[in-house]
């Protein structure tokens, strides 16, 4: 709530902004003075939002900000990395004051220009089983309003405004000019939007951009917007009408970003939806599940094409008749019928070394960022640039990140297949907590919540703005609407999952965790599943009535539970490998892929690929209520005790006629049962191993050999916070 007040006064007194940047970029030098480092990170974005936003900011602050995010480069991740980002934009602002605002919006609001193509849209996916229909309702409703007052002329008067008020300071008479770009036709302000946007690009492209040679260019811009009259005074803006200047400088909202609202409905819906960002509808041909689809720079070279000639002869020189040893002409009847059509052939296309690896859909470092163009693209596709960024945020609890892990490992898995959205688009994911029940008890709330639990506790500042917003989201939704329509309200939940998806740009990896699933009917082929956060195993009732059962399977069907064969790779301290059998009876087990307490949360499970560590790393939490039988003179009697152990792949069978429920994710919809027996271990990566072979014409068993000594890396998701994970 403070951080959301702070910003409301900055967009309703812009005049404020300056002192208001002074004051924080002091508590930040005394909060690194004192290493007082849990307020650096939120005080650092919470500056750079203000940045961003704001116009009047001299030159000499931009620089002290700029020098104390370089001093911030001597700490460790994740504030070295955040100040490096700010850092970056920071040298550019400097240079051309209103490149972060001008970006931000022509990126969210899809404004045509050639000169920074880039294109922005945040997908909001809610499951209408988990999320009340009055936050649906809610959100939608702001979703709505908002959006209808940011029409394309709209954000072109913010951006025309804002680039000329942050370039000319004092010098530009605000009022007048925002009443020229009212007046002004859908045309002009065309006209003049393209050229502050080419004065801005073009500077900031520069090696060296001189600040002073772009304020040159903005005041030509000015004077001609204004007409003859401003150009005549004595200063660039004067006031041609004489009318005294204002005591509150005009305010330039910074328009929401474009967001698309959609209720989750199957796993595939993720990857249809980015299609159709990618290509409008009107530009595609497409078949009815999509995969027909006709990308330009992803057919094959027709050139290319394999032609085998049709040998006749029989290979002795002397039997060639008169002529033959000359080639026939291209296009001759004799080569068109020679022609051989190959059907079921080897297509082999010639893609770049890397863009077959898992690890390139994240793209190079510096790709897609605010700051300016792609730093590398060498890795894309001919004719093919990354210029999409597609923010999907989810709302729910952890059955709705479940589904959502799974949308993702069936995108990941089609991308193999054929590259789509790869090589065109940036993917950042997204998770605002929000439970079912409008009074959730503090059990519900922490069994259905673990993840985001886990989030807070690992990045304080997505704690306070994020996890705190569930309680919020609820009463909001509540609210009657207010009768007067002429009274605006501000949409605070659109407020703060706009600032969630621009600042929120440090991922968390959460390990996928594979099942395949036997059922006790051997006639049906095994399951396969994955899950993200738990798998839940419950003992089903025995089919079998007790008098079927000898006198020794009898005496152990009696007690509770199921004899179990659990086969584990025990977690250790080296990292060695070492297999674990046992037999034991239990009620129970739950396998859980988060951490269990504070101490955990830096674990190696949550780290980038860059620094991934090896799949045996991987360990699962795993909880066991195993059956302990005791004798005495009054009898026998059982008791239960809990035991916990961690391990990367676990194999579990059923020994007696009691089968297994599965549930993964705690959904009810994905439930297994009659199970007899399963395997879990880290959901390897889609790699495109299967792909590699078949181009290089390999044999199945060449395959197979290939693909045993190709390692599997493990795949993770990206949950973007603020902050990553603070050490």
């Amino acid at each position: 709530m403070w951080r959301w007040s702070l910003h409301k006064k900055v967009e309703r007194d812009p005049g404020k902004s300056p002192a208001l940047v002074r004051i924080l970029l002091r508590e930040l030098e005394k909060a690194e003075s004192e290493d007082a480092r849990h307020v650096i990170i939120p005080l650092l974005h919470t500056l750079m939002y203000v940045l961003t936003k704001a116009t009047g900011i001299t030159e000499e602050l931009h620089r002290r900000t700029y020098a104390f995010c370089t001093k911030l480069l001597t700490l460790p991740a994740p504030y070295c990395t955040i100040a490096l980002d700010c850092a970056i934009r920071l040298k550019t602002e400097t240079a051309v004051p209103g490149t972060l605002y001008q970006r931000l919006v022509i990126a969210e609001q899809n404004l045509t220009n050639e000169l920074y193509p880039y294109r922005e849209r945040v997908f909001l996916f809610v499951d209408p089983e988990l999320v009340p229909p009055s936050v649906c309702s809610a959100l939608l409703l702001e979703i709505e309003a908002a959006q209808g007052q940011q029409t394309p002329e709209a954000c072109m008067r913010h951006v025309v405004s804002h680039a000329l008020q942050a370039a000319l300071g004092e010098a530009c008479e605000a009022g007048v000019l925002q009443r020229k770009l009212q007046t002004s036709s859908r045309r002009a302000l065309e006209h003049y939007f393209h050229a502050v946007v080419a004065a801005v690009e073009q500077m900031a492209s520069e090696p060296s951009p001189s600040r002073e040679g772009h304020l040159e260019r903005l005041k030509e811009i000015y004077c001609s917007l204004l007409g003859p009259a401003a150009a005549a005074g004595g200063r660039c803006g004067a006031c041609p009408s004489g009318e005294p200047p204002q005591d509150r400088l005009p305010s330039i909202p910074l328009p929401s970003p474009h967001i698309t609202f959609h209720l989750w409905t199957s796993e595939e819906q993720l990857w249809k939806e980015l299609v159709l960002f990618l290509c409008p509808r009107s530009q595609l041909r497409l078949s009815a599940d999509l995969e027909a689809l006709d990308l330009q720079g992803l057919l094959p070279d027709r050139e290319l094409a394999r032609a085998s000639m049709l040998s006749t002869d029989s290979g002795i020189e002397r039997d060639l008749p008169w002529g033959a040893d000359e080639p026939p002409t291209p296009g001759s009847p004799e080569v068109e019928q020679a022609r051989l059509k190959r059907k079921g052939g080897i297509k082999k296309r010639v893609w770049p070394p890397d863009i077959l690896m898992p690890g390139s859909w994240d793209g190079p470092p510096g790709l897609h960022q605010r700051t300016g163009r792609p730093s590398g693209d060498r890795g894309l596709l001919p004719g093919v640039s990354r210029l999409h960024t597609a923010r999907v945020l989810v709302l729910g609890d952890d059955r709705m990140l479940g589904r959502l892990a799974r949308a993702y490992h069936s995108l990941r898995k089609r991308e193999t297949q054929k590259f789509c959205l790869t090589p065109r688009l940036s993917l950042q994911l997204y998770y605002i907590p929000v439970l079912a029940s409008e009074k959730p008890t503090a059990s519900r709330r922490s069994e259905l919540g673990e993840l985001a639990a886990f989030l807070g506790r690992a990045d304080p500042w997505y704690e306070s703005i994020v996890n705190t917003l569930c309680p919020a989201i609820h009463k909001l939704a509540e609210m009657p609407l207010s009768p007067d329509t002429s009274q605006t309200v501000d949409p605070f939940i659109l407020d703060a999952i706009t600032y969630y998806v621009r600042m929120g740009t440090q991922p968390i990896y959460f390990q996928i965790y594979a099942v395949k699933i036997f059922l006790s009917d051997l006639s049906q082929d095994p399951a396969e599943d994955i899950f993200l956060t738990e798998l839940k195993v419950k003992i089903q009732d025995s089919k079998f009535p007790r008098e079927s059962l000898s006198p020794r399977r009898r005496g152990v069907a009696e007690g509770p539970g199921a004899e179990l064969s659990v086969r584990y790779q025990k977690a250790l301290l080296s990292h060695r490998t070492r297999e674990v059998t046992v037999s034991l009876r239990a009620t129970g087990l739950v396998l859980k892929a988060l951490p269990a307490g504070d101490t955990e949360v830096s674990g190696p499970t949550h780290c980038p690929p860059t620094a991934a560590p090896e799949t045996d790393h991987t360990c699962l939490n795993i909880s066991v209520t195993e059956v302990v039988k005791t004798s005495n003179l009054t009898g026998r009697s059982f008791s239960t005790v809990t035991n916990t152990f961690r391990s990367a792949n676990v194999q579990i069978q059923s020994q007696d006629q009691r089968l297994l429920t599965l549930l993964l994710d705690k959904d009810s919809c994905r439930a297994y049962r009659d199970v007899a027996r399963f395997e879990v271990a880290p959901c390897p990566e889609p790699c495109s191993g299967a792909q590699k072979s078949k181009v290089l014409g390999l044999s199945s068993h060449q395959e197979e050999i290939e693909r045993t000594k190709a390692k599997a890396k493990p795949l993770r998701m990206p949950i973007n916070t603020f902050s990553g994970i603070v050490q």
